[in-house]
């Protein structure tokens, strides 16, 4: 079968290859790449804003030069017949210089005046302005004395001369005229150094920036040794010798490695312990095929043992189904699972008429499978209402964590029953013993609340109640990442 054009599927191994190509999967080569844009972008800007600050600079600096050639011929003398005197010494010997690319234009209302050097180029067209005006404009078009076009910048100012009797002003403009070649030089001399300067401080701030990368990224790849070393088993787990930003990171790795070896620990107790009771019935068993004993004798006592192995193989078999859970579970909420449990409890001990009373934190949740709580709640639940009288109360509160950990838990299941002596207590919590406490249905009472409490490292506490003068069991399960 052949993809057409259309398919999806024949375009995403292009899409992907490209995807592949725009986002680099070496953390390294991406912030390395962002960086050198970055470093490339701010640079150019950098450039570009120095280069325009330049020209207007040098063309303040031109505009000020012509002004200051411009009030020098201002002071130029008049004839009697109009005509104008220039000063007898130019402020600039280019002034009488043909062509060199200064010039110097005295308008009249009547003709012009212009300098040595406009003689030959064929300069811009130049008229009156009003007395005290200024202008600056450029670049003018003009045709230089070998006939080639040009450009030039020219400033003018507005003046006027009163006669020696008063009786009449002369007004005339003053206009000085520079090639634009010299500040075409200037600015490209200082492009030139500009662009020298900043490759050469770029090329310095890249080799930089890399090093710097390769410097703060140099955790990372630690953790990426130390975590080669635990798959080699060169290592027990992560070390906490890193920096504060991958704490999250080494903690939760060790968590997963702890969890782990618990759960597969778990499992070779599990196996352990039902290969061990499964020894003393089969001995028995062998004992008494070895002992000659009559058919029914033996019939019997097959029974029996068989029995007994079938309630050993699933004791061990209900403990390893609620061994170990999930790391890193939702958040449960636990009165909806309390009053489920409670509601069956209560038509199973309806004859005695226990009530049950909730002293639950709206905020207090469960961070765990919902199975585990289930077990929890149902085993101290169904304790408490087989020993209760009348009462059974079931508190749950949060505990404060760390800063920046979620909190912890306690929840505690009071009865207003006999009690338990303190003697007692480490037999009943003693790991695969039986206590008549254990109903059919609900697993294997007190052990599996010890196991499950253990595997969320935390801790129950057996004692008497103050409240309702019973027993008093209490979970308390430690705040996590």
């Amino acid at each position: 079968m052949t993809a057409t054009p259309d398919d999806p599927a024949a375009t995403a191994a292009p899409r992907a290859r490209r995807l592949r190509i725009a986002q680099p999967r070496s953390l390294r080569s991406r912030q390395l790449w962002a960086a050198s844009l970055g470093l490339v972008a701010f640079l150019a800007l950098a450039g570009f804003a120095l280069d325009g600050a330049f020209q207007r600079t040098a063309q303040s600096g031109l505009r000020e030069r012509l002004h200051s050639y411009a009030l020098a011929y201002a002071n130029s003398d008049f004839a009697r017949d109009g005509s104008v005197i220039p000063p007898w010494d130019p402020p600039d010997a280019r002034f009488r210089r043909p062509g060199s690319g200064l010039y110097a234009q005295i308008v009249l209302e009547k003709g012009a005046w212009e300098s040595e050097s406009a003689q030959g180029p064929e300069l811009p067209p130049a008229e009156m302005l009003p007395p005290g005006k200024q202008v600056f404009e450029g670049p003018l078009p003009l045709r230089q004395i070998n006939g080639a076009p040009g450009l030039a910048y020219r400033f003018g100012y507005g003046l006027t001369l009163s006669d020696e009797g008063g009786g009449r002003e002369i007004p005339y403009t003053v206009y000085i005229l520079e090639d634009s070649t010299a500040l075409a030089r200037q600015v490209s001399a200082f492009r030139a150094a500009l662009w020298w300067y900043l490759g050469g401080a770029g090329l310095v701030l890249l080799l930089l920036q890399m090093f710097v990368l390769r410097w703060s990224l140099r955790p990372l790849g630690d953790v990426i040794d130390e975590l080669k070393r635990v798959q080699r088993g060169e290592a027990a787990g992560m070390s906490q010798a890193h920096p504060r930003e991958l704490e999250p990171l080494t903690e939760s790795i060790n968590a997963f490695i702890r969890s782990e070896r618990e759960n597969l620990e778990r499992q070779r107790n599990t196996l352990a312990d039902l290969a061990h009771s499964l020894k003393t019935p089969l001995a028995v068993l062998r004992a008494r095929l070895d002992s000659g004993s009559s058919e029914a004798e033996l019939r019997e006592e097959v029974d029996a043992q068989l029995q007994r192995m079938n309630d050993l193989v699933s004791y061990q078999l209900a403990r390893a189904a609620r061994s170990g859970h999930q790391l890193f579970a939702a958040p449960v909420e636990i009165e909806p699972q309390a009053e489920q449990i409670v509601v069956g409890l209560e038509k199973v001990y309806a004859r005695k008429g226990v009530l049950c009373e909730f002293d639950i934190a709206p905020e207090a949740r469960f961070h765990g499978e919902l199975g585990d709580l289930q077990e929890l709640l149902g085993n101290l639940l169904e304790n408490a209402f087989k020993w209760a009288k009348a009462r059974v109360l079931l508190s749950v509160r949060e505990i404060a964590g760390a800063p920046g950990q979620r909190p912890g838990l306690s929840i505690v299941v009071e009865d207003d029953g006999p009690g338990i002596e303190e003697a007692r207590i480490p037999l009943i919590l003693q790991r695969g013993v039986r206590g008549d406490e254990r109903v059919q249905g609900h697993g294997i009472g007190l052990s599996i609340v010890q196991d499950i409490v253990k595997s969320y490292r935390g801790q129950l506490h057996v004692g008497r109640s103050e409240e309702l003068g019973g027993a008093r069991f209490e979970v308390e399960l430690p705040g996590g990442l």
